[in-house]
């Protein structure tokens, strides 16, 4: 039997098969482009509230920074409470909208992953008994990510304050503050990644085999214990290919910087946004191609995996073939020692 390397059936998905990243393009940009338009609107509405008296437009016309600041603060003065009331209902409502339209997204998506994947291995997929999958166990899953990020959102706020006690104000350390701060908000951001990626391969059990939430995460965790080296394979070179196109793309926006003296600023910043846009779906096509290699990993039978994944060759655990037994067996015919004349 051919074997076949998640990684690479991974790459072969999202070339094959463009229309696997076009679809996670179109939830990921829909939900974003919506959220954008709706903190814009949010923004304009609160700066509505803002009380301008004849006072303050006097100053601001003075064009003198310290009078225009004086006219800021006074401007802003008790706006604080509705700015708060603005960022609540607006996370709460972008994070029960993410919740909704990521699960979505992601049962599209990983359905048709899963269906590519048994069409492209038939006699395989033939083993696989077909179990009914429920949305809430998607919508749970993508609840327990949203609970992690506004976790991760206490954390640093918890390491700007560790810094600032650091930094007392008989004994100013800048330096020893950022420093805190810094390491204990990476150790947040590494751990945030950790249970996202988790609960993002958990997804796969969910739609590929049925598995309720907490099974799925069980599931998930029981894969990179028996395909550790398929597991790392496919983030190595995913995360390689990232990091590629990260660069690429920081190197072309200089492009259209480079003539900002000559062109207009509408044209610098489109070439700008552009640049952003194209990186934006690579990194999506990326990632649905390294969601595909999971995939792959859960559908594939183990005995098709190549060995550059698994790192060992996989066990026969069936009953012994004819093929094997006439190898083992002792042919009548052969002399044995007790046969041979001494001289």
């Amino acid at each position: 039997m051919q074997q076949r390397s998640p990684t690479l059936e991974g790459f072969r998905a999202i070339f094959q098969r463009p229309s696997f990243g076009f679809a996670e393009i179109a939830w990921r940009w829909s939900f974003g482009a919506a959220a954008g338009v709706l903190l814009v609107f949010s923004f304009f509405e609160y700066l509505d509230t803002l009380p301008v008296s004849n006072d303050d437009l006097l100053l601001l016309r003075t064009r003198q920074p310290l009078l225009i600041s004086r006219a800021v603060l006074d401007i802003f003065r008790g706006s604080s409470f509705r700015l708060f009331e603005i960022v609540a209902v607006l996370a709460l409502t972008l994070g029960v909208a993410w919740v909704v339209v990521a699960s979505l997204g992601r049962a599209a998506t990983l359905s048709a992953l899963v269906a590519h994947f048994r069409e492209s291995d038939a006699p395989a997929s033939l083993q696989h008994e077909e179990k009914s999958w429920r949305l809430p166990s998607l919508f749970a899953l993508n609840f327990f990510r949203l609970g992690a990020t506004l976790a991760a959102t206490v954390g640093c706020l918890a390491a700007v304050l560790l810094g600032e006690m650091a930094s007392r104000p008989g004994d100013l350390s800048p330096g020893s503050a950022f420093l805190i701060t810094l390491t204990v908000a990476m150790l947040v951001w590494l751990a945030l990644s950790i249970v996202n990626w988790f609960l993002s391969l958990a997804a796969v059990f969910v739609v590929a085999h049925g598995q309720d939430t907490f099974g799925a995460i069980v599931a998930a965790v029981d894969l990179c214990q028996t395909r550790t080296g398929s597991i790392f394979a496919a983030a190595t070179w995913f995360g390689l290919a990232h990091i590629t196109a990260f660069v690429v793309a920081s190197s072309a926006v200089g492009f259209p910087l480079g003539f900002a003296a000559v062109l207009p600023v509408a044209a610098v910043l489109g070439g700008v946004l552009l640049v952003t846009l194209l990186y934006l779906a690579v990194a999506d096509f990326l990632y649905i191609g390294r969601l595909a290699a999971y995939v792959a990993m859960v559908e594939l039978p183990e005995s098709t995996v190549a060995l550059s994944d698994s790192g060992t060759a996989p066990e026969s655990t069936g009953p012994p073939t004819p093929a094997s037994l006439s190898e083992t067996r002792v042919d009548p015919a052969e002399l044995i020692l007790s046969d041979v004349p001494l001289w």
